[in-house]
C-alpha cells in the first residue's frame, strides 16, 4: 500500500487556516483531519498547558520542549499510523508554527527548534498552505472567538505582525509552501486552496 500524503495548514492565529483545513479535507477521500498542539490524547492533554494562563507562563525553551512532546505523541499515535494506512492527513499547524511561534519570536532559538525536530520528530509535510491575512484582522477575530486557548492573541497587534512575517519568510524558503490570500471570502480561498492541491497531486 502507497504511503498517504501529508498535507499542513500554517498562518496566523485567526487566519482562517483551519477553516481551510477541514474545507479541504471534505473535498478528499480517505483523510484524516488533525490539529497541533493535539491530535492525540497525550497531546491533547499538553495543548492544554500551553494554550492557556498567563502569557508570561512559560519561558521560551520550555514551551520548545512542550510542543515537541506533543508533536511527537502526535506523530507517533495519529500521523504516522494514518500514513502508512494509505490515508491523507491534514493537520491545522506542525512544525512550521514551533519554528516560528517559539524560534522566531520568543528568543533566537531557531536553532533549538530545528536541532529537536531532527532529533525527535524527523518529519516534514509534502506539501504546506500557508494562510496569509492582515494581522489586526486576524487578531480581533481570534480574541472574538473566546476559545479560552488565547494565550498567544493576548502577547497583541505586534507579536501577530512579527509572527506574520515569519511565516512570509518561510513559505518563501520552501519548495512545499503554497502561499494563500487569507484576505478574501471564504469560498474563494477554498477554491484557491483545492485549485493548488489539485496542481501539486
Amino acid at each position: 500500500m502507497a504511503v498517504g500524503r501529508f498535507i499542513t495548514f500554517e498562518g496566523i492565529d485567526g487566519s482562517g487556516k483551519s477553516t481551510q483545513a477541514r474545507r479541504l479535507a471534505d473535498r478528499l477521500q480517505d483523510v484524516v483531519l488533525t490539529r497541533e498542539p493535539g491530535g492525540s490524547p497525550g497531546a491533547e492533554e499538553i495543548r492544554k498547558l500551553v494554550l492557556t494562563g498567563d502569557p508570561d507562563r512559560w519561558s521560551a525553551e520550555t514551551e520548545i520542549l512542550l510542543f515537541t512532546a506533543s508533536r511527537r505523541d502526535h506523530l507517533e499515535k495519529t500521523i504516522a499510523p494514518a500514513l502508512e494506512a494509505g490515508k491523507t492527513v491534514i493537520s491545522d499547524r506542525f512544525a512550521d508554527s514551533t519554528r516560528v511561534y517559539q524560534g522566531a519570536t520568543r528568543g533566537d532559538l531557531r536553532h533549538m527548534v530545528d536541532k529537536l525536530h531532527e532529533l525527535m520528530i524527523g518529519r516534514e509535510p509534502d506539501l504546506t498552505f500557508v494562510i496569509d491575512m492582515d494581522p489586526a484582522v486576524a487578531l480581533e477575530r481570534g480574541l472574538a472567538r473566546k476559545s479560552g486557548e488565547d494565550r498567544f492573541e493576548d502577547f497583541g497587534l505586534p507579536f501577530q505582525e512579527t509572527l506574520r512575517h515569519g511565516f512570509l519568510a518561510l513559505a518563501k524558503a520552501h519548495k512545499r509552501c503554497v502561499l494563500i490570500d487569507g484576505n478574501r471570502d471564504i469560498d474563494d480561498v477554498a477554491a484557491d486552496v483545492a485549485t493548488q492541491y489539485a496542481a501539486r497531486t
